[in-house]
């Protein structure tokens, strides 16, 4: 296990089995100004990411023992710390399992540490808005409270990830109006827009699981092929 130390700085543990790519990414992102720590074994890792020390989950799938599906489900049964998950490259069944199982957001191996670094910041800015928080949003039974993050269905607490409660939050500000697939890439995950990534489309879906169906038994969030999804308005439903 190896700690950087950085006071005032973010704190990230990095979850691999891979002892030079802990060394990789420990140094470059130390260099960004991020506090890390690294830890090579799944179930210590587990342990660790709930000890509530960290801002964010850097978690790598493949691993020997307790891998990295199984982390994740550890975690999400007592935490929403946010979480990147490390995939092989072109594995797109990782990458879906992973997001369906609560992970915030992937990156494929091999990486550019930049990129890791840009992913770090744009989930940690999702999780913490620097920006002023307006009044609670409701549209029908939902409600979304972005100064306390929780999202009420009914006045019943549904639990949802940060990506999710982002996802939520811009299509409900936008209720009754279609909302790009290439708005919600760039404003939900803080990255550009690719034809192949099918991450929004994942994330929605596990949403709509989330806070169920319309009153009629329709969907609340719509698609609109080709283009993205629709919250129904008051006034569709």
């Amino acid at each position: 296990m190896q700690t950087q130390a950085k006071t005032d700085a973010e704190q990230v543990l990095v979850i691999d089995d891979d002892v030079e790519l802990c060394k990789l990414v420990t140094r470059y992102l130390t260099q960004e100004g991020f506090q890390i720590q690294s830890v090579n074994a799944g179930a210590s890792g587990a342990e660790l990411a709930l000890s509530g020390n960290y801002a964010l989950i850097v978690l790598d799938v493949m691993m020997p023992g307790v891998n990295g599906f199984d982390v994740l489900r550890r975690i999400r049964a007592h935490s929403r710390i946010p979480v990147l998950m490390l995939t092989a490259k072109g594995d797109a069944l990782d990458r879906v399992l992973g997001l369906e199982m609560g992970a915030d957001d992937y990156l494929p191996k091999p990486f550019n540490p930049q990129e890791l670094a840009a992913r770090i910041r744009a989930i940690l800015r999702r999780a913490k808005p620097d920006a002023p928080v307006g009044a609670p949003i409701t549209v029908g039974d939902i409600e979304i409270d972005s100064r306390a993050r929780v999202v009420r269905r009914a006045g019943e607490i549904v639990n949802v990830t940060t990506v999710e409660f982002d996802l939520l939050e811009a299509l409900l500000r936008a209720a009754g109006q279609v909302v790009g697939r290439e708005r919600l890439t760039r404003d939900v995950l803080g990255r550009e827009f690719s034809p192949f990534d099918r991450s929004i489309d994942t994330h929605v879906c596990n949403l709509r699981k989330k806070i169920g169906l319309l009153p009629d038994g329709t969907e609340r969030i719509k698609g609109v092929r080709g283009i993205g999804y629709l919250y129904a308005a008051p006034a569709e439903i």
